[in-house]
């Protein structure tokens, strides 16, 4: 099979969307305020997975070598507040 072109129409690949982060349980402690109050953070939201076709690609052979593709997680959240950073899409 030397200097044979392999030609794919066909490929099964694996897609997954990010987990968002977790949120934290945080309590604010200040001295001249009585029971302080709740100050966690929620978090971010993870990556969403995006299909977008090619009209220029006219083989999968791309998808032999990478066939599992995985957005970001979302950052877990913090005290004060904060929260999570949002995972990138793929």
């Amino acid at each position: 099979m030397p200097n044979e072109t392999l030609f794919f129409d066909e490929a099964k690949i694996f897609a997954e969307a990010g987990a968002g982060g977790n949120g934290v349980v945080s309590f604010r402690r200040e001295k001249y305020v009585p029971r302080g109050g709740p100050d966690g953070g929620h978090g971010g939201k993870g990556g969403d997975v995006i299909l977008s076709v090619d009209p220029h690609l006219n083989t999968l052979s791309a998808f032999r070598r990478r066939s599992q593709f995985k957005a970001e997680r979302g950052a877990h959240g913090q005290g004060s507040n904060k929260q999570g950073k949002a995972g990138a899409d793929l």
